[in-house]
């Protein structure tokens, strides 16, 4: 078993054991939820979330700071605080420290996140290095965002294209086998400029401030169609989604055919996935286009039927009805293939 533990093993192990009750805890475990929320009793609300990143080697710096920052943004948050905890593999030197830790620096300085505090060591039994961020913002109390805010009628909204986090990761690990499979290298180097891609805390930031998204969400392992269940899990709700309407980036199409990967099940932070009000819609395309951000209408958010979270409708004219709220990631699936 690889990525997140499937949803019974998850209600059953580790969402039931969660310490002492505190009622200032607004949002806390639940499927599909970007990150906690505290009230701090003064107004404002304290978020926090961590995150891990497993499926990355050499940008593992630049994600580790990216990613988490991603999910307290998506609650209509700005994130200010930082603490990674790296693990180096035994005999690891210090290039790797330094190239990691670089990376951190340069990205948490992009998004004007202090780092204050962490831990890193050498650590037993691993063949790459890991990193586990925890992200912290402070918001104000009634204005955070959550994932399950979906309403029936309202319009699904996505950014950019999808698979952006996996195109950089797949052309930076796997540049080898892609140029073996005769993806030209100047396709993998714009490819691996995808990393500058990967925030979405100024569009996230941008809808929330103008009080347009009903949720948001930053899928990341399953790719779109895994945030859009996740959304549709917490939510309570069934999207309906058309495939052509999707973007996908050449790159992506390139890197994810040449390995037998479904973009849209590729890990996607970057990708921002929201929800407005059908007659906002306009305004969202409107404001996200004034941050510089490309968007499109994908779908929309309707009444939940049966046990479907995501009626995806197919380009051929075929449905994938999803049911299952953990869609299978694609990176893991090509980390299996190599062994």
């Amino acid at each position: 078993m690889i990525g997140k533990l499937p949803p019974d093993m998850l209600l059953k192990y580790v969402m039931s054991r969660t310490g002492s009750p505190d009622p200032s805890v607004v949002v806390g475990p639940s499927i599909g939820e970007d990150a906690a929320v505290v009230d701090l009793g003064d107004g404002r609300v304290l978020v926090v979330h961590a995150d891990p990143i497993t499926g990355a080697v050499e940008l593992l710096g630049w994600l580790a700071v990216h990613v988490p920052c991603n999910d307290i943004a998506v609650r209509g948050v700005r994130p200010r605080w930082l603490l990674p905890v790296l693990y180096l593999p035994e005999g690891a030197g210090e290039d790797l420290v330094d190239a990691i830790t670089g990376q951190m620096d340069g990205a948490a300085r992009e998004l004007g996140v202090a780092i204050v505090g962490g831990h890193t060591e050498f650590t037993p039994g691993l063949n790459r290095p890991l990193v586990s961020s925890t992200a912290i913002g402070v918001g104000e109390r009634g204005r955070y965002v959550t994932t399950s805010g979906a309403r029936v009628g309202d319009a699904v909204i996505m950014t950019k294209t999808a698979g952006v986090e996996g195109t950089a990761i797949l052309a930076t690990d796997f540049a080898e086998a892609l140029l073996k499979a005769g993806v030209p290298g100047s396709l993998l180097e714009r490819a691996r400029g995808f990393t500058r891609r990967v925030s979405v805390v100024g569009e996230a930031l941008a809808l929330a401030e103008a009080g347009l998204a009903t949720s948001m969400h930053d899928p990341t392992e399953g790719g779109v169609l895994g945030g859009l269940a996740e959304m549709a899990y917490a939510s309570g709700k069934t999207l309906h989604v058309w495939e052509e309407r999707i973007r996908i980036a050449e790159e992506t199409l390139a890197v994810t055919s040449a390995l037998s990967l479904d973009p849209l099940r590729l890990i996607s932070s970057g990708t921002l996935l929201a929800t407005v009000p059908a007659e906002k819609v306009g305004e969202a395309l409107e404001t996200l286009r004034r941050a510089g951000v490309e968007a499109a209408v994908v779908g929309y958010v309707g009444k939940r039927s049966g046990d479907f979270l995501v009626m995806l409708y197919r380009r051929d004219g075929t449905v994938e009805r999803v049911s299952r709220v953990y869609v299978e990631e694609e990176l893991y699936r090509a980390w299996r293939a190599r062994g």
